[in-house]
């Protein structure tokens, strides 16, 4: 699965996020997962491991599940995260990567997760 989000410069990806994009981004468990474990990592994480993570917090990662959340997130979340400018995404490694302007998220997210940390 190949995408064509990889490089994207978005103008002003340092700016704040508005309240509408935020609750967006927010909206999806899976997205908001994505985003919290990202968080806690430093650098690029490959698409494969955050599906994996994913998949773990829902119950046994099965072969069929790992194919279903890869296909949901690279469909729904995947763009949406990029669009917003948080994520910046290599689609030849198939790595993700947090933006500056992802930081803006992280105090919903510590909230969300409270237990994890």
């Amino acid at each position: 699965m190949k995408t064509d989000t990889a490089n994207v410069e978005t103008p002003n990806a340092d700016a704040s996020l508005s309240s509408n994009t935020v609750f967006e981004l927010l909206l999806e468990e899976r997205r908001r997962y994505a985003l919290y474990y990202l968080s806690r990592k430093v650098g690029a994480v490959s698409l494969e491991e955050i599906v994996e993570r994913i998949a773990h917090t829902e119950g046994e990662p099965t072969r069929e599940r790992l194919e279903e959340i890869a296909l949901e997130f690279h469909h729904n979340h995947l763009r949406k995260l990029v669009d917003a400018a948080v994520l910046q995404y290599d689609s030849e490694t198939g790595t993700l990567e947090r933006r500056s302007a992802a930081r803006v998220l992280d105090p919903y997210l510590e909230l969300a997760y409270v237990d994890d940390l």
